[in-house]
């Protein structure tokens, strides 16, 4: 879907077999989801080719998935498009990015790091054995410069949405004019990458009140910049920026 995709495993008995199986999961979806190929199931689905009916598992899984995320939104996730065609991408890549890593739990790995465009799922320790350290970029510098850093280590995802590094590819379902200028990047962590992604892709359609629909939701944080470059975060988000205190034994 046009994204980088990276995979680091920590433990020591990782084989070359098992960065295959996960790159290869990564390829299925790909093929599978992108609207930029001519020959995706989606792509065939936006063109009519293909009926409700006719879709593959995770194709109804997905649209499933994405009909429950606007309902437990109020409506700002919608994977219809201003156009009228389907784009599953804001839940999408959560999603393949938290099943790749049931793949690498399934074989029993214990350290992990999976990242695909900026969405990551963690889980155990890094090579210190530490927390995983993850920097939130300054959306106003290209150059990568990391405003934050939080530590995670409890199989959380992190997620950022924004229209700073694509250009605009997120919507205002509820305003079509509206063009989401007064938030610029926001950020969410949550108990898992799918569950991250698809609540930043939502609050961010929500605008300024977004991270207030982010401090309302049970096991989520989030951190916000508007267009002045002023930050505006969670109440618990700053457990996740205090490397002394975390326990790494």
């Amino acid at each position: 879907m046009g994204t980088p995709v990276i995979v680091e495993i920590r433990d020591a008995e990782a084989k070359e077999e098992l960065f295959e199986e996960v790159f290869n999961y990564f390829k299925y979806v790909d093929q599978k989801f992108s609207t930029y190929k001519n020959d995706s199931e989606i792509t065939a689905i936006n063109r009519k080719k293909i009926s409700e009916a006719e879709m593959s598992v995770d194709m109804k899984l997905v649209f499933k998935l994405s009909e429950e995320t606007k309902r437990l939104t109020d409506g700002y996730f919608d994977i219809v498009t201003p156009s009228g065609s389907y784009d599953p991408s804001g839940l999408v890549k959560g999603w393949s990015i938290s099943n790749a890593s049931n793949i690498l739990r399934s074989r029993g790995v214990q350290n992990f790091y999976v990242e695909a465009g900026g969405d990551i799922q963690v889980f155990g320790k890094n090579k210190n054995n530490e927390p995983w350290c993850i920097g939130i970029q300054n959306p106003f510098n290209k150059k990568r410069e990391v405003v934050k850093k939080v530590y995670l280590n409890d199989n959380n995802g992190i997620a950022t949405s924004g229209n700073y590094v694509r250009g605009r590819h997120i919507y205002n379902p509820k305003d079509k004019d509206d063009q989401l200028e007064d938030v610029v990047s926001l950020t969410v962590i949550g108990p898992n990458i799918f569950e991250a992604d698809r609540y930043a892709t939502s609050a961010f359609a929500m605008g300024e009140k977004g991270i207030y629909f982010i401090e309302e939701q049970n096991g989520f944080e989030g951190y916000a910049i508007d267009k002045n470059g002023i930050a505006t975060m969670t109440t618990g988000f700053d457990n996740y920026t205090k490397k002394e205190e975390k326990n790494y034994a």
